[in-house]
């Protein structure tokens, strides 16, 4: 019996690698990724259709109009969303599909979608995730100090997650993700159909 494929989102702290563990787990363990839309301009060496699909602010909002999106959010001045499309065919298929969603999408993911796991990746200390941001040189002080105050933000919605992995070594955390995904499958509840068949086949034999 071919079973839906689970969806998996993931958020985090801003600066705390999420993009990098998941680039690890579409590479090491085939997951489908869901690449999100963003109203934010690339940062240098981004592709759009690669790690996101840059929009306009007048496109994005007419894919909203349409119900182009499962979810969407702002967060520090820029819209983000979840194309539904993709999400649907890849579940459709079989696929285990991430989601790499701020946390505001995330809840509204879990209240469309009972069944998937919600992971939060976070660093050892507030202190690593501020030299983290810093670290990058990507964004001036100013855009650090607010994604700081976003993550006090964040920090209060951390026990909505069924999971809380902590990003301190890269391949550990990967490995973490994915045995918590792997875990989360061979739950009895998400096997009932799986048992009742192979109960059936026994007795016929």
């Amino acid at each position: 019996m071919e079973k839906k494929g689970t969806l998996i989102v993931i958020s985090g702290f801003s600066g705390v690698g999420k993009g990098t563990v998941v680039k690890r787990l579409v590479q090491d363990y085939g997951y489908s990724l869901s690449i999100s839309a963003t109203t934010r301009a690339p940062r240098e060496g981004e592709v759009d259709g690669r790690e996101y699909y840059f929009k306009s602010k007048e496109d994005f909002m007419n894919l909203i109009d349409y119900n182009g999106f499962i979810e969407w959010a702002v967060y520090v001045e820029n819209y983000y969303g979840t194309p539904r499309a993709f999400v649907e065919k890849e579940l459709a298929a079989g696929h285990n599909v991430i989601l790499e969603i701020e946390v505001q999408g995330a809840l509204n993911i879990k209240s469309q979608y009972p069944d998937a796991v919600l992971i939060f990746l976070t660093a050892p200390s507030a202190e690593v995730l501020k030299n983290r941001l810093i670290g990058r040189g990507t964004e001036d002080p100013a855009v650090i100090e607010k994604r700081m105050k976003r993550a006090v933000e964040e920090s209060e919605d951390m026990d909505q997650y069924e999971y809380i992995v902590v990003n301190d070594d890269l391949d550990q955390c990967v490995k973490d993700v994915n045995s918590v995904i792997v875990a989360k499958s061979c739950r009895l509840e998400e096997n009932i159909e799986f048992m009742k068949e192979m109960k059936a086949e026994l007795k016929a034999l």
